[in-house]
């Protein structure tokens, strides 16, 4: 790889995820979410979460295959989470317009987001509970794609990138301990 290419691609590494998430998080914002929706929120998220699922190993695989699974990797975290967060906060949103009084206080598109924040980084300061039943139920299933996203996705992300580096020395066996 020449020079310029060098120093190019951690930078369009850095801007690509940034105008991925800005992107995300521009779309949650305009997406006319204002609407109710009958019956369809479970079935959004089951389909939000199956999206995300193939995104992930999609990029997983694309990692494998990089020349720089390093950066890919971050790449591909950078939009993968953001994703991930913004589809639970949709769903919050729209449970609580759905189910009025479904939280302990009535959910903006920011109060949502910040609540699925909370949800992920463990905080749960206790501004905002679950109330209903199916919001107790989205956020325990939060609370365990949590889990997963964090653990295992993690793993598969760090072997995608072993994967990758060995593609690109040229030992395409595995380590020793592996």
């Amino acid at each position: 790889m020449r020079a310029p290419d060098r120093r190019r691609t951690p930078v369009m590494a850095a801007l690509r995820p940034l105008a991925t998430a800005t992107g995300l998080v521009l779309a949650y914002y305009l997406l006319p979410l204002d609407e109710r929706v009958r019956g369809g929120t479970g079935v959004s998220l089951v389909l939000g979460l199956l999206g995300v699922l193939l995104l992930f190993l999609r990029q997983c695989r694309s990692i494998g295959y990089s020349a720089t699974p390093r950066l890919r990797a971050v790449e591909m975290l950078a939009t993968v989470v953001p994703l991930f967060l913004l589809l639970f906060s949709a769903v919050y949103y729209l449970l609580e317009r759905n189910e009025p009084g479904s939280f302990s206080t009535s959910l903006s598109r920011t109060a949502a987001l910040y609540f699925t924040v909370t949800v992920f980084s463990t905080v749960g300061f206790g501004d905002i509970v679950p109330h209903s039943d199916s919001a107790r139920i989205v956020t325990m299933v939060q609370m365990a794609a949590d889990i997963l996203l964090l653990g295992v996705a993690a793993r598969v992300v760090i072997g995608a990138v072993e994967t990758g580096l060995r593609r690109r020395d040229g030992t395409d066996e595995p380590p020793d301990d592996a």
